[in-house]
């Protein structure tokens, strides 16, 4: 088994930031539509249907959080993936929770069929 990290008080704090960041579904969408490559603000805003300050808004804080990197180009601004690692903590999380989900199904009892009439 592999040893987990001993992490101090303040690494604590940084690790429970980015796990802040990241418990907003809307931002973990703006991260889905970026894994592609990069999309300006008003590209995510359509894909995503939300108004671009919005997206702007969140954008600014996985910019501040390192996960997203931004250019702007005139007046368009572009997003990308700065952190590649949040993938990987992504599908660790899907993979837990489709265990998880399978375990709980098979634990339910099997549903009695209907006679068709």
């Amino acid at each position: 088994m592999k040893t987990r990290l001993q992490l101090t008080p303040e690494a604590t704090v940084l690790v429970a930031a980015r796990f802040k960041v990241m418990g907003e579904p809307f931002r973990l969408r703006i991260l889905q539509a970026l894994e592609p490559g990069e999309k300006s603000i008003g590209e995510l805003a359509e894909e995503l249907e939300a108004s671009q300050p919005n997206v702007s808004k969140h954008v600014r804080i996985l910019q501040e959080a390192g996960l997203v990197g931004r250019r702007q180009e005139g007046n368009t601004v572009y997003c990308s993936i700065a952190d590649a690692t949040v993938f990987k903590l992504c599908d660790v999380v899907c993979s837990s929770l489709r265990e998880r989900v399978a375990q709980q199904a098979a634990s339910l009892p099997a549903a009695p069929r209907r006679a068709r009439t």
